[in-house]
């Protein structure tokens, strides 16, 4: 049996539109064996217990360009990650499935193939990458190759997912972007982008309230988001480092001081005078990323 465990991420960043990730704490696990026949899901829902089930269509893919063909599959999944939530689900059932994939048939495939293949399935680099090797990362898509590298964040900072009862799909969110932007909205983003890599990876985090900040897709998604601003201007309040949509929402992910022990507590006091239900979870960087079998880091970020 393999056995792979997969963060959770949260993309965008604040001004990282498509570009920016960073894996934390929260995990799904896979468990995948080859069978005599058939195929047997456990530990998802019905609805997901299908030759449609995203797990399995990473792993058919990664077998296909392999030219393996396993007799029969029986696929566990254990999912800490909420779905349809922007933090990474998807990706972490695609990066779950090829690394399955690839273990069962001896590692025919280096890191790079199944990091290209994982982008092909899921379409995400952003999700995709730190999944994969954990930490930070900033990715582009060149062709058809992804190029990443990981951003060294400086010890002293921890997050909070402000993950509410209601879903939002990235198919919805990407709907309401418009199909141009302004020359100016560009130059925005992309001076925050490289200010925030610079505060993260320097531990200059006063800079990240400048640095954290979109005018590419935030505003635009917030509508489908209640009280969205009204949540982000309580977390500036309370003194938060940035806050941002966690990939397409509708989570929304705060930055804090290590030692700040009291944002978590008064956040929850404000969400619960809220119509809709949230958990309020604290998270730190997962340096790891997938882990194989319980013992080995799958690949490291140059």
């Amino acid at each position: 049996m393999v056995e792979v465990r997969v963060p959770a991420t949260s993309a965008n960043m604040g001004p990282g539109f498509d570009c920016l990730g960073v894996a934390v704490n929260m995990y799904n696990r896979f468990y995948v064996e080859e069978i005599e026949e058939g195929l047997v899901f456990e530990g998802c829902e019905d609805k997901f217990k299908n030759e449609d089930n995203l797990t399995y269509v990473a792993m058919k893919r990664c077998f296909e360009k392999m030219g393996y063909k396993p007799a029969g599959l029986r696929i566990r999944i254990e999912s800490d990650i909420p779905v349809c939530r922007g933090l990474g689900s998807s990706a972490a059932c695609v990066v779950g499935g090829v690394i399955c994939a690839n273990e069962l048939a001896g590692r025919v495939l280096n890191d790079q193939e199944l990091l290209d293949l994982a982008v092909e399935v899921e379409g995400h680099p952003d999700n995709i990458n730190p999944a994969f090797c954990g930490g930070m990362t900033v990715s582009i898509s060149e062709g058809k190759k992804v190029v990443y590298n990981n951003v060294r964040v400086k010890e002293g900072i921890k997050f909070c997912a402000l993950i509410p009862n209601f879903t939002l799909s990235t198919e919805e969110a990407r709907a309401v972007l418009p199909k141009n932007i302004d020359y100016k909205q560009g130059i925005f983003n992309v001076g925050r982008t490289a200010l925030l890599i610079s505060a993260l990876n320097n531990g200059d985090f006063h800079l990240i309230k400048y640095a954290c900040k979109d005018k590419l897709h935030e505003d635009y998604r917030a509508q489908l988001i209640e009280n969205f601003y009204s949540i982000k201007e309580e977390c500036e309040r309370l003194n938060c480092l940035g806050v941002f949509l966690s990939g397409a929402g509708p989570t929304i992910m705060v930055m804090l001081k290590e030692e700040d022990q009291e944002f978590c507590k008064n956040i929850q006091g404000f969400l619960e005078n809220l119509q809709s239900k949230w958990e309020v979870k604290e998270l730190n960087i997962d340096d790891k990323g997938t882990v194989v079998n319980n013992l080995e880091q799958l690949t490291q970020c140059g």
